[in-house]
């Protein structure tokens, strides 16, 4: 693995994150579905800070990047970190970058006290899924995600 480091985002990087943001999107065939822009994102992750942003680098240049947040188990008493994005570059990847950003994560979580780190991910995204099990991540089995977005959350909400 070529040396790794890592950095905090900030306000000057929504651009960036903005690009990787896109890329992820892009890879899982996703990219209609992205609605952030850069104002959008500093809103949410500087101004009003309900996320974190951390960077892989690899000779002071950003190869990955992690979004993340506390979410909170009333089971175990205490917050956890929610991973809601980790992306590579592609032509960064097999040096071992995502199980460092894991590495880290999990180390941040350590430091905060957190009871847990946690994800989704992809049915069909068999190299993730290969991955996140070669570091003995245990899948929830039984649980399903519900969402409500768009005119569906409004509607609720009214």
């Amino acid at each position: 693995m070529e040396p790794v480091s890592f950095r905090f985002a900030t306000e000057a990087d929504t651009a960036l994150i903005l690009s990787f943001v896109r890329s992820l999107a892009a890879y899982e065939k996703m990219s209609e579905e992205v609605v952030a822009t850069e104002e959008i994102l500093r809103e949410w992750i500087f101004v009003k800070q309900k996320a974190e942003v951390l960077f892989a680098m690899e000779n002071g240049k950003e190869v990955g990047f992690a979004l993340f947040f506390h979410n909170f188990s009333t089971f175990l008493g205490r917050a956890g970190i929610y991973l809601e994005d980790l992306f590579v570059l592609p032509e960064h990847r097999g040096k071992g970058y995502g199980k460092a950003i894991l590495r880290q994560l999990a180390r941040i979580a350590v430091e905060r006290g957190c009871g847990r780190l946690e994800w989704s991910c992809l049915d069909w995204n068999q190299p993730s899924i290969d991955f996140y099990l070669s570091l003995d991540a245990e899948p929830m089995r039984g649980w399903t995600v519900y969402r409500l977005t768009g005119d569906t959350l409004a509607a609720l909400a009214k």
